[in-house]
Order: C-alpha cells, then structure tokens, then sequence
C-alpha cells in the first residue's frame, strides 16, 4: 500500500529537493505549489499540516514540484501572480509581472489623477498587469493597450473580464505604434523589451522560459526606446507624458534619446532596492 503523505511531510520533502535544484526560495515555491493544489491558501496550509493526502493530490504536486525543479515559473505553474495587489492570469505567452513595473504605475497615477476622463495607451501590455491596473485604480480612465502577441492580448481580455474593466479598455494587435488610429493620449506607457540580445543566455532559467518577444531589446537594449520615443509625440497631446521602464544601466542613453526628440521634463525614478527603473518624459 502506497504511503500516505501529509502535507507538512510533502512540502519538507519538496522544499529539500527545490533547493537541490537551485531555486531561490525552495520553502515558499513549495508551499504556493500545494496550496494551489490544495485549491486553498497558505494560511490554510499552516492550520492543516497534518492532514493525509489523497492519491490524486500527490501525483498533481509531485508533477508541479518536478516541473518547478526544472526552473519552470511558478507563476507558469498555477497560471496566477499578483500585481498591485490584485491576482493576474498568465501564461508563457505573457511576461510575468514584476513588483518594479508598480512604480511605473505608481507614476502614472499620479500624472494623471487630476485629469478628467484621461486616455491612456499601453504599449506592450502582456497580460494587461499595467493597462487593467490604472483602470482599475482610475475609474473615469479609458485605455487602449496593444502588443505583437495574440496570444497575449487574449489573456489581457481575459483579465479584463475577470476585473470587470472591459468596458473601459481596447485591445489591439500593433507592433509597437503601427496598427494604432491616429489620437491624442494623455499618457503612453510601456514595459517594452530592454534586454540586450547578447545577454539573454546569461539570465536565470526561469526568466529564459518567458517569451523571448518580452525581453530582447536588441542588440544594445534600446530598439524600442528608439522607436516610441520618436513616434510618440505623433500621439501625445501636449503636455502629456511618456512613461517607460528600463533597465537599471539604461537610464542615460534613454534620457538622451528624449532630449533630442524634443521631449521636456526628463527624470528618473528608482525602484525599491534604489536602481533607476523609470524614465518620465513630457511633450510640450
């Protein structure tokens, strides 16, 4: 008769092996793991360590931590990760969302909050983390958000739908600004890709799992900023502003990049751990 785990032994037992594999938080990655089996959450965990385990829920755990030991997300795992307090749906067609990418939020909020009805577009959106929030956080905020991906742009709508922000967004396929009508936006953001091509075989194999699209800025990082920078004025209303995450060695050449485009009121903004992580521009 096969042996009947409990919960506390499968996630010691688990936690053991995720940190054989090098994962940098072998504890919590077990724990979400079982939780999410479980269909519960981790409070619930610590109130029931000692509870049996069903057949069923050790083969589904087991299949996830082995998946997980592979380096794959574990946000891929459980197809959830939470932004700005609020549960997203992702997938590997989306870049995962990051706790940085707030404070471009937190900026954008804050420049458009006297605004009335302000129009928003968000370049790159993935799975509509930054579109979905301002909405959500703005309730008189329309906001057209496009990416390259279908296949994004359905988990976007998907999230929309959850959040009940459908009504006030518009989803479009577009590289970058190409397939977006001519109009004014009171604010452009973006998350683009900012990874330099020659430094993606050296990033964590978990952040080599996300789409490739999402990352590779090309071959010095700044294709994308190039190109909204140069296009976005054509969409701006004046004194509106352009906001764009970057990379924490990228802060001046993007600023230089704006500057010469005509841009007005260049700054930066750091992140938690104080490395720059948002580049502000405003068109006059």
């Amino acid at each position: 008769m096969a042996k009947l785990y409990t919960v506390q032994e499968l996630v010691n037992i688990s936690t053991a092996y995720l940190r054989d594999k090098g994962c940098d938080s072998p504890r919590l990655d077990a724990e979400v793991l079982m939780a999410h089996v479980l269909k519960a959450d981790r409070v619930h965990l610590y109130m029931n360590l000692d509870r049996p385990l069903e057949k069923a829920e050790v083969d589904a755990y087991r299949r996830l931590i082995g998946l997980r030991g592979r380096r794959v997300p574990v946000a891929y795992l459980t197809g959830r990760k939470e932004f700005y307090g609020v549960e997203f749906i992702v997938s590997e067609a989306v870049l995962i969302p990051r706790p940085e990418t707030e404070i471009l939020v937190d900026q954008a909020l804050t420049l458009l909050q006297s605004k009335t009805a302000p129009l928003v577009l968000d370049v790159g959106t993935g799975s509509g983390a930054i579109a979905i929030t301002l909405a959500l956080q703005l309730q008189q905020v329309r906001v057209v958000a496009v990416d390259i991906s279908r296949e994004a742009l359905k988990i976007a709508e998907q999230n929309a739908d959850r959040l009940n922000v459908a009504d006030r967004l518009s989803f479009l396929q577009s590289d970058m600004l190409s397939q977006v009508p001519p109009q004014r936006f009171d604010l452009i953001c973006s998350n683009p890709p900012y990874i330099p091509t020659g430094d993606l075989e050296h990033l964590e194999q978990e952040v080599q799992l996300e789409p490739q699209l999402a990352l590779d800025g090309g071959q010095d990082g700044l294709d994308f900023y190039r190109v909204l920078i140069q296009q976005a004025p054509r969409y701006l209303t004046s004194g509106g502003h352009l906001l764009v995450e970057i990379g924490f060695d990228q802060a001046e050449q993007v600023l230089e990049l704006a500057r010469r485009r005509g841009f007005a009121h260049c700054r930066v903004v750091q992140d938690y751990a104080g490395k720059d992580r948002v580049v502000i521009m405003q068109w006059q």
